[in-house]
């Protein structure tokens, strides 16, 4: 049986990475909900597109026993967490990926998501590919020049366009 999967969206996110994973997902019959990090499931892609996410990230606090897996979908994720650090839907989703770790699930994500694991202790010793713009700010994650790479429970592509090297990867382990 197929694993379902929680799929975080940032607000804004990159819109060219989310429907990678969830166009695989749908095409693949890979249960998936999006859960907006932000107060409301309204968000926006990077060029201003808005749609609608499932439901919000305090909703899938607590609840991460009902997923196999959790996608980051990054974007503006690093500039719009900084400014909104404080903010309680950025305090969830930390506390949902920190959880979905010690639980030994599935992780995946692009671009930045290799920083915010490194900044959580997920992935400690791990190979992550990640954007080389921030492969020298990770500390206890092996920042590699991968397009895409699985170290254990964690998925990463480097960017959004390396994201179709890492679905193949992705599915065999989700259906």
């Amino acid at each position: 049986m197929a694993k379902k999967v929680a799929v975080l969206v940032v607000n804004p996110v990159n819109g060219a990475g989310l429907f990678q994973y969830l166009e695989a997902f749908y095409e693949n019959n890979v249960g998936y909900k999006t859960f907006a990090v932000s107060d409301s499931i309204n968000v926006k892609t990077n060029s201003g597109i808005s749609i609608q996410a499932d439901d919000v990230v305090a909703s899938l606090k607590g609840n991460e026993d009902a997923y196999d897996a959790l996608v980051f979908a990054c974007g503006d994720a690093i500039p719009k967490f900084s400014e909104n650090a404080g903010e309680q839907y950025n305090q969830d989703m930390l506390a949902v990926m920190k959880n979905f770790d010690d639980k030994g699930k599935i992780m995946i994500g692009h671009c930045a998501a290799a920083l915010l694991y490194d900044n959580l202790g997920i992935g400690k010793g791990k190979k992550v590919a990640l954007h080389p713009f921030i492969k020298d700010v990770v500390k206890d994650c092996i920042g590699t020049d991968e397009k895409a790479i699985v170290d254990g429970n964690i998925y990463t592509a480097q960017t959004e366009n390396a994201i179709p090297e890492l679905i193949p990867q992705l599915l065999e382990v989700l259906k």
